[in-house]
């Protein structure tokens, strides 16, 4: 009951703010979009065969005005990866902004995000670096398989892979039930993905206010937003496509639900409006 009264409020919140745009500027595209998605806090919210959260319900809006129809489907974030860079995927959102994506696809930035070290709360010194979080080697560390926070993250990964620290998970609930049962220390996301999951699980919800963000400097703010693919879609349905996502983002929709459904202090760590 929970789930679904969540997800109904804030389907009203944003057709509410998206009928504000004009929907007949935009053109039609020729085919079906395909949009793989896996779970992101409540970005995504994924729930048996029920795909609901910011993003799906702002793509249902688009179609609901008889512009393009998109064909949502629910998979782990590292095969979402797979598919757009090997052009099966017309789609990839929510996407943080990084140099390798944007060889991929066109991004259109939708809001301001940052991934911070996240642990449960302690009396552990504070890590200012991931120079200092290599250097303690005590620490384990889990991330989501498929995550891309650039280039100094994945040059992380690959020096934990070394050191035989760390923990591959396939999505922020495994993450989170990690972290709780103490097999791993820290974790790297943003905060509002693994502030969302911990959310929706009954097992982990005991968790949020027990989190600790610490800012890294080399994980700086940047852009978040939906890359489409240069692969798969012709000019034409990537122009169309791009219009309708530049309106969405102008019309402060996704900040407003972002405000609507997380805690203030989570969005003060990871996520500012455009």
């Amino acid at each position: 009951m929970k789930f679904q009264t969540h997800t109904a409020v804030l389907r009203i919140i944003l057709f509410a703010g998206l009928a504000a745009f004009s929907a007949p500027t935009f053109a039609g595209c020729s085919r079906v979009i395909n949009v793989p998605v896996a779970p992101t806090g409540r970005s995504v919210i994924v729930n048996g065969e029920q795909i609901d959260g910011i993003y799906p319900d702002i793509l249902r809006s688009l179609m609901e005005k008889d512009n393009c129809k998109f064909a949502l489907s629910a998979v782990p974030r590292a095969r979402m990866e797979l598919m757009f860079e090997t052009g099966r995927a017309d789609l990839l959102i929510p996407a943080s902004r990084t140099p390798r994506r944007d060889e991929l696809g066109i991004f259109v930035p939708m809001i301001y995000n940052r991934a911070t070290l996240i642990s449960i709360e302690s009396n552990r010194p504070t890590i200012t670096s991931l120079q200092d979080l290599l250097d303690k080697k005590d620490l384990k560390v889990a991330l989501v398989r498929g995550y891309d926070y650039g280039t100094a993250y994945q040059d992380l990964i690959k020096e934990l892979t070394k050191q035989g620290r760390l923990y591959l998970d396939v999505d922020p609930v495994s993450v989170a039930r990690l972290l709780k049962a103490g097999i791993s220390d820290v974790t790297i996301m943003a905060p509002s993905i693994l502030a969302g999951a911990i959310m929706e699980d009954g097992r982990v919800q005991d968790m949020l206010d027990k989190l600790r963000f610490e800012s890294i400097p080399e994980l700086p703010w940047g852009d978040s937003g939906a890359y489409i693919s240069k692969k798969s879609l012709n000019m034409e349905d990537s122009a169309a496509l791009k219009d309708m996502l530049e309106q969405v983002a102008k019309s402060g929709v996704v900040w407003k639900s972002f405000q609507r459904y997380y805690p203030a202090h989570v969005l003060k760590e990871g996520i500012r409006p455009r």
